[in-house]
């Protein structure tokens, strides 16, 4: 037995089991229902019961169907009999509205002859308009009139909605149809109720002229089956008539329409007449002249006033001054969003609006809460008043007609749009299907389960699912769906970040018109505005919508742009990159959709050259502007994981580097573009240590690659490589304490093989050591890693490669003093790990010597150290701001440290470190250092390492002074935090700074 017959029990009949396959629930009422007047014969017309069965309700359409049969006459009964069973179409429009509503049903019941609406009506071919909706009103309200003109006007409305119902039901209509139908029988109801009144109150009437403006979905033809209307009343006086006078005619003539449409008595009302959003809402005249209106909103109305005038539209009464009003106030709408706050307030009113559902009503609307329809309604809103003010095409009042032009217009991604208008539709004919049962005001999901089911089976077509096993489960994973896509695209586009930037440009901003533009270009600081127009022009116009995207971001950001020192140099290599990634379609849509990615991608074209140049050699990574995770940097192992991963796949060893070197620039751009937006930490100092740390990884994580394509290549020509290589880190790069510009320092070790010739050996590694150094600083798109080995012994003169064991001797007879020192920052990086930990084990003693450093020694180093000062600093160089060799500058702070590291480190562990600020924090811990001289020191180390890094990265290349050109010198201050104008700052603080460093390196390090 099928599962419908388990619900109706087992002990049934052989007709009820008939009806039970049909999908009726009550199949012994059912039954009687058939016996009964009216029905007689048709119980075994299969016709009849298979149509019953398709309705959302059979029980409830078989109901509804009896009691119109029962309530008609005895001729009209069998007209109505004749059609159902001859006519499809009838039979499907009449049962269709009864195993849905039972409030038509109920209509139907006491107006028994009103079935005839839905044969009368050529539904599949006719959609009434307004005029003949007021034409059926009329004409109802004539043939009425005995029992009341109120009365006959709430019947006539009923019967113009029954066949509205009956369209929609059966599919001859879409949801938007039948919402501006709904519309469109509204506002005839309302010129119908208006003639009414001034039939009652013909002195107004001649006193005034009155026009009624349809807000809200009224206002936008998108009406629901059972809403308050929502209206504004405005009125002018006729000719020879007071003001004061034609305002109280009016008020009269509007109180008495909303009387009449809101009345429950008789027939029971229409819907209620809303007439709050008027200015000053309840506390303020219902009726106001078009003056009074004009002058409220052009002083005191608020944000959300402005927006619930998108949808003003004239639905009754004097047509022309309607017309005037909306005309009126239709500049007032669309300035609004540059009003201050525009875009926060009206983000705030949307949480206040799901702030304000009570909790167990939550999860059960469709209308005000997550993922419902005003969701959907307030995004459109939001980006028709920002966008609208420059693009006509977006002025509709009709929310699935706004949504379509956002997506043409490219405000709105076609997918978004898709998913959006879809989700609508479905939600709009779920509320549609739950009004219409009782005619009642609600947007809650029921509970009950004969509800849902009924939903269910209403909606079959719009459910992906089958509904038939499980209809409840279906409709409930439907709605569920729609709910999450609606509240995800709410938040992607409701709180995008460029909607706030759109707002706040300034009037005229937006349009881009040439002469705007070139004013606005010489306003915001551009140098060559005549350029900057050229690139504007090539990425903006035509039709296409890619150009039409560009219209919308470009006002926005060439404010950005404008923020930087070189807004020329950051529009030039905007459109540099959309060339280079225009035709590719996450591009545009990502700027424009993505959190904060326009603006990120904004100010990292615009700060310097070094990220742009790197972007622009692989333009795909401005996808890591839109990824929350895309600019933090990456480990180590992950990275030496990919690099050596590319390196296997490639099919020679110069592809093997190239693909490795691939990597480093993508990641030197991902570092790079999270420091400018200050992403690595708000710590000066931590953000240094962090770029430090990723560039370090990175270089370290190449070089390991480099090798292995270089061992294998080797192999591939010569056979196994006959010794172990190891790669030491020499420098800043052992003191993980990189710059965007520095070189790779290194020292090559190697050991050979067990039963390898030496010579062979050495060879082997020296030309592996060679072909590593000459791929990764070869000429190519790809940045070069410098591989820099001059710390080795005997430096240039010296072999590149050196066993274990030469080291080892080499130290022992010849090592000088200096060299100690160069070796405290010696760290293993690539290669061979054992045989790195072996020379780290071998130098140890070298750097930290059980000893201190002989009295020779020292004077040794202080005289190298002045031989640099005097010798090696640049000529021309002003030496209180060269970063390296100047005074206070890193070679001063380093020297000292690394002088305390020499001394004191056999005994000080925290001083047995390659890094400068640890071993530092260390030498004032155990006492070798006062803290506030370690403070300064650190404050000029940590200030001059970040001016290097700003030179490399606004300039592109690498600096150890200040730049001589204003713009670089002014973008340097950018990048560290001071404002237009403030380069002179910087450099005053830069050598305050240094001058105060270089006292105390006097003290500690000369012993002055």
């Amino acid at each position: 037995m099928a599962v419908e017959e388990q619900r109706a029990g087992s002990r049934v009949s052989r007709p009820e089991i008939r009806l039970v396959r049909r999908g009726f629930t009550d199949p012994a009422k059912a039954v009687r229902l058939l016996d009964g007047p009216g029905l007689e014969g048709l119980a075994d017309d299969p016709v009849l019961l298979d149509a019953l069965g398709a309705t959302a309700d059979p029980d409830l359409a078989l109901l509804g169907l009896a009691r119109l049969l029962e309530a008609a006459d005895e001729a009209d009964r069998h007209t109505l009999r004749d059609t159902l069973t001859t006519s499809k179409p009838l039979r499907d429009r009449l049962l269709g509205v009864l195993g849905v509503s039972t409030a038509l049903g109920d209509h139907l019941a006491r107006h028994p002859h009103d079935w005839h609406e839905l044969v009368t009506f050529e539904l599949r071919d006719m959609h009434p308009g307004p005029a003949d909706f007021r034409r059926a009103l009329a004409e109802g309200v004539e043939a009425g009139r005995d029992h009341g003109p109120e009365n006959a006007l709430r019947a006539a409305y009923r019967r113009c909605l029954l066949a509205i119902a009956a369209r929609d039901l059966t599919g001859t209509t879409d949801l938007a149809q039948t919402a501006a139908e709904l519309a469109d029988l509204a506002g005839a109801t309302l010129q119908t109720a208006l003639g009414l009144a001034a039939e009652q109150d013909p002195e107004a009437a001649a006193a005034c002229r009155l026009a009624v403006i349809g807000m809200g979905k009224c206002g936008g033809r998108e009406l629901n089956y059972v809403s308050d209307v929502d209206v504004i009343f405005v009125a002018e006086p006729r000719e020879g008539v007071e003001e004061h006078t034609a305002v109280q005619a009016a008020t009269r003539l509007a109180a008495a329409l909303t009387r009449l449409c809101s009345d429950t008595t008789g027939e029971g009302t229409i819907w209620p007449v809303d007439a709050n959003l008027r200015p000053e809402g309840r506390n303020g005249p219902l009726v106001r002249t078009l003056a009074s209106h004009l002058a409220y909103y052009q002083r005191w109305a608020k944000t959300w006033e402005f927006q619930a005038l998108l949808k003003a539209r004239p639905v009754a009464g004097d047509a022309e001054l309607g017309a005037a009003y909306v005309e009126a106030l239709a500049p007032l709408v669309w300035q609004a969003a540059a009003r201050d706050n525009f875009v926060a307030d009206v983000q705030q009113m949307r949480r206040r609006v799901i702030d304000s559902i009570p909790a167990p009503e939550l999860d059960r609307q469709l209308k005000l809460g997550p993922g419902g329809l005003r969701d959907v309604e307030f995004s459109v809103q939001l980006l028709q008043l920002v966008h609208g003010r420059t693009d006509p095409a977006l002025r509709s009042g009709n929310t699935l007609e706004a949504l379509a032009a956002l997506s043409r217009g490219g405000y709105v991604g076609r997918a978004d749009a898709v998913s959006l208008d879809t989700a609508y539709r479905f939600l709009r004919s779920l509320e549609h299907r739950i009004q219409l049962y009782r005619l009642r005001r609600t947007h809650l999901m029921p509970t009950a389960e004969e509800d849902l089911r009924r939903l269910a089976r209403s909606l079959s077509t719009l459910i992906n699912d089958d509904t038939r096993s499980d209809p409840v489960a279906a409709l409930q994973r439907e709605w569920k769906r729609h709910a999450v896509e609606v509240r995800r695209l709410h938040e992607k586009l409701f709180y995008r970040p460029l909607l706030d930037a759109v707002a706040e440009l300034p009037p005229g901003a937006a349009g881009l018109t040439p002469e705007a533009a070139r004013a606005r270009l010489e306003a915001l600081g551009y140098a060559d505005p005549a350029a900057a127009l050229r690139h504007i022009s090539a990425l903006a116009s035509g039709v296409s919508r890619k150009a039409a995207i560009q219209r919308t971001l470009l006002p926005v950001l060439l404010g950005w742009f404008a923020e930087s020192a070189d807004p020329d140099a950051g529009l030039l290599n905007f459109r540099q990159v959309s060339d280079a990634l225009g035709r590719t379609p996450w591009y545009l849509r990502l700027l424009r959709d993505e959190s904060a990615a326009a603006e990120q991608l904004a100010r990292v074209l615009s700060a310097g050259r070094l990220a742009p140049d790197l972007l622009l050699r692989a333009p795909e990574a401005v996808a890591m502007l839109g990824d929350p995770q895309g600019l933090v940097p990456r480990g180590r192992a992950g990275l030496q994981a990919e690099i050596l991963a590319a390196v296997g796949r490639a099919g020679s060893t110069a592809a093997a580097v190239a693909a490795a070197r691939s990597v480093r620039r993508r990641e030197l751009f991902r570092t790079a573009a999270a420091d400018v937006l200050g992403r690595l930490g708000e710590d000066p100092a931590e953000a240094l240590d962090v770029a430090g740390e990723a560039l370090t990884a990175l270089n370290a994580a190449t070089l390991q690659g480099a090798l292995r394509a270089c061992t294998v290549g080797w192999e591939a020509e010569h056979g196994d490589l006959p010794t172990r290589i190891a790669v030491i880190a020499m420098g800043r790069f052992g003191g993980h304490e990189l710059g965007y510009g520095s070189d790779a320092d290194v020292l090559f070790v190697h050991e050979p093989l067990l039963g390898s010739l030496e010579q062979e050996a050495a060879r082997a590694a020296q030309a592996v050591c060679n072909e590593l150094r000459t791929l990764l600083g070869a000429p190519s798109t790809e940045p070069p890693l410098l591989v820099d080995a001059d710390l080795r012994p005997e430096g240039r003169s010296g072999p590149l490669v050196r066993t274990l064991a030469s080291y080892a001797a080499y130290y022992r007879r010849w090592s000088h003093a200096w060299e100690s020192q160069a070796l405290l920052r010696a760290e293993p990086v690539a290669g061979d790990a054992e045989l790195g930990t072996r020379f780290r084990q071998l130098i140890d003693p070298l750097r930290y010597p059980g000893a201190g450093v002989p009295e020779r020694d020292l004077v040794e180093i202080r005289r190298i150290k002045a031989r640099i000062e005097a010798e090696r600093l640049p000529r021309g160089a002003d030496p209180t701001t060269h970063t390296k060799i100047g005074r206070g500058g890193l070679a001063d702070v380093e020297w000292t440290v690394q002088l305390l590291q020499l001394r004191h480190g056999h005994e000080v562990p925290g001083l047995r470190t390659t890094r400068t600020r640890a071993a530092l924090t260390a030498a004032v811990g155990a006492g070798l250092v006062e803290p506030a001289d370690a403070e300064v020191l650190e404050a000029a180390w940590v200030l001059a390492s970040r001016v290097r890094s700003a030179v490399m990265l606004v300039r592109g290349r690498p600096g150890d002074s200040f730049p001589g050109e204003a713009r670089e010198l002014a973008g340097v201050a950018r990048y560290l935090g001071y404002g237009a104008g403030h380069s002179g700052e910087l450099v005053d603080d830069y050598r305050r700074t240094t001058r105060r460093a270089r006292a105390v390196v006097d003290r500690l390090f000369y012993g002055a």
